[in-house]
């Protein structure tokens, strides 16, 4: 596929929000990307490197068998503190704050209290410090903020102790290193015993010579990994670094869209959304037991209920076992009686498998492994497959059992 057909398909999933799109903004690495052979293209409001020199599928496989860098700081990356820092996150998200482990992160969403939607999705984190930090998508950051800042003053006019730290990616940066490599790439460089760092777990550690710097294992690939949130006036020194190792190659959008997917992963704006809820997406495992019973979290109204009757829809995954046009996203998808049975929300020639895959939604009494769909491109109806996902493998670096 061409760099420029791609680039529409991204931003068709994730378009510019009318108020940024006058106002690009650019990441700490921007002169890094070009300088790299970096092909810079606009999205959800930076400008991001969509691949470098290697094609997408060349940098897809490199991660997947060796380590990639990318730069993640598009996302907003944000501090809560204060006495009752974890009761007002669990006003605004899905997550039993309160019940999780110091030094350990998870994925959460943020819902619509009468819808059930999805507002955007992020990892949140009880650090080893008297603070919990969050990352959340950069598409979604305008109405993110918005939404907390209203809950947060609500929240204090009842004699509650919280702030916020919003933290701009002028001041501070975030890589993902990717890939089956990349603890054997970083540990050289960072004083944290990383074999003792599981996934999902986070710490604080000197990086490439720079203190004080947040390390989660975690990513967006389906590989072992880590993000790493560094202060922008040192992300270049570090990115070199890293870039310096032979086993390091950089990726870009691109790769990171098809890793994703393989991975089974939600892209907010396209198989998420708040026309969608947690139910629908196959999420719940983000709401705990603890949760579910109190019945306090936000949407839980609408979300116990589906919970509890079903829901009409149900998200899944599709492989096309045949040759043919790889389908993507709003393909209509079609049962064995060429009956609108759903759409495709998200699809992909998998450089992995070597087949084409896709995310959808699909009537929920289609929603069983095995179960042959159809979907529609320029007119042809091509034979799917409901399968599980991920599609590939997970390679998380787990904590033994």
């Amino acid at each position: 596929m061409s760099l420029k057909k791609l680039t529409s398909i991204l931003n068709k999933q994730l378009p510019l929000k009318k108020s940024f799109a006058s106002n690009i903004k650019k990441t700490g690495l921007y002169e890094f990307h070009i300088n790299n052979g970096g092909k810079m293209v606009p999205f959800a409001a930076y400008y991001m490197p969509l691949a470098y020199t290697d094609s997408i599928t060349v940098s897809h496989l490199h991660t997947r068998q060796s380590c990639s860098l990318f730069d993640v700081s598009h996302m907003l990356q944000s501090k809560i503190y204060g006495k009752h820092k974890e009761q007002f996150m669990e006003q605004i998200c899905v997550t039993d704050i309160q019940g999780m482990k110091k030094r350990t992160s998870a994925l959460s969403l943020f819902v619509d209290d009468k819808t059930g939607g999805i507002l955007d999705d992020l990892i949140v984190t009880k650090t080893e410090d008297d603070y919990l930090y969050m990352v959340t998508n950069a598409g979604c950051k305008e109405q993110d903020v918005k939404m907390i800042t209203e809950q947060l003053e609500d929240f204090k006019s009842k004699g509650n102790d919280v702030t916020i730290e919003f933290l701009d990616s002028d001041i501070q940066s975030l890589l993902a290193l990717q890939g089956p490599k990349s603890m054997t790439v970083l540990q050289p460089v960072v004083s944290a015993d990383l074999s003792k760092l599981y996934f999902m777990n986070t710490t604080t550690s000197t990086v490439c010579g720079v203190p004080n710097c947040r390390i989660n294992r975690c990513g967006y690939t389906g590989e072992d990994g880590f993000e790493i949130s560094v202060p922008t006036d040192q992300v270049t020194t570090i990115a070199e670094t890293l870039l310096g190792n032979e086993s390091v190659k950089l990726a870009g959008l691109g790769a990171r869209d098809t890793l994703r997917l393989e991975a089974g992963m939600c892209l907010h704006g396209s198989d998420i959304d708040i026309t969608t809820t947690p139910v629908e997406a196959a999420l719940v495992w983000t709401i705990s037991r603890k949760r579910r019973d109190e019945k306090q979290f936000p949407g839980a109204s609408v979300i116990m209920k589906q919970i509890s009757e079903g829901v009409e829809r149900k998200r899944v995954g599709l492989i096309q076992e045949s040759q043919g046009a790889p389908v993507r996203a709003g393909a209509v998808i079609l049962d064995a009686d060429s009956q609108k049975v759903g759409t495709v929300t998200s699809g992909c020639p998998s450089p992995s498998l070597l087949k084409n895959i896709a995310m959808g939604y699909v009537n929920s009494n289609l929603a069983k492994m095995k179960t042959e769909v159809k979907a529609v491109v320029r007119g042809q109806q091509i034979p799917m497959v409901v399968t599980k996902m991920p599609f590939v493998k997970s390679n998380y670096y787990s904590q033994p059992k």
